[in-house]
């Protein structure tokens, strides 16, 4: 899954889940059962895991493209900066401790 695949699956799941708690709800409340509402709430759950879990290719219209190895070698990984540790003084105040 490409990365514009990750965002739709996401506000799929979220439209979708919102959308089917609606409906569940008024449902729930029209006729008055809250067994009939948390049995469509979970059809939904389910509907909406099997829509955006799996690797489906309409998830996968932008690939991306990979370097070919030897295109890959010409371009070298920047190397970390080291950085130079600095030590702090720490002032420590000379009490005298008086018994």
């Amino acid at each position: 899954m490409d990365w514009q695949g990750q965002k739709l699956a996401e506000q799929l799941m979220q439209i979708l889940l919102v959308g089917f708690a609606v409906i569940a709800f008024g449902i729930g409340y029209t006729i008055g059962s809250f067994q009939m509402m948390l049995l469509i709430y979970a059809g939904g759950v389910l509907l909406t895991t099997l829509i955006t879990v799996p690797n489906w290719p309409f998830f996968n219209r932008h690939p991306l493209k990979w370097l070919d190895p030897i295109e890959a070698e010409r371009h070298p990984k920047p190397q970390p900066s080291v950085v130079t540790a600095t030590s702090k003084k720490t002032k420590t105040s000379s009490k005298s401790h008086q018994k």
